[in-house]
């Protein structure tokens, strides 16, 4: 049974920074593309970034050169270092794993998923 379990978020003024951390577990985690989306109030779930088995990145243009997913296979984590945080970055944000290791950057892309963290920007 996968699990997986975000940590780091909080409160935070504009311009600041956060790192969050997605702890996997029940699944081999080197072998899985990992991903962070999140959900703001009244919005759909979006995805921000993902980072397939081997390493390569990807990012969504909203995030892009402000936010670094990495990982470390050694601890089953993930990680999403947030820097130049934004008013419009609030949401929480949820890490999903995906162990057919395809190319879709939705939702549906994604089999598993965390509880979720939340990420509060003041402006």
């Amino acid at each position: 049974q996968v699990q997986l379990v975000e940590s780091g978020g909080g409160v935070v003024q504009a311009g600041g920074s956060l790192r969050l951390s997605c702890a996997a577990s029940g699944l081999q985690f080197s072998r899985y593309r990992m991903g962070w989306f999140r959900q703001a109030p009244g919005k759909e779930r979006e995805w921000v970034a993902a980072i397939r088995s081997r390493g390569s990145t990807y990012y969504a243009n909203a995030v892009k050169g402000r936010f670094t997913i990495s990982r470390d296979n050694a601890k089953n984590t993930v990680y999403l270092q947030m820097n130049s945080l934004k008013p419009e970055d609030t949401a929480i944000y949820y890490c999903a794993a995906d162990g057919r290791l395809r190319w879709g950057l939705t939702t549906t892309d994604f089999d598993d998923w965390g509880q979720g963290t939340q990420v509060t920007v003041s402006s």
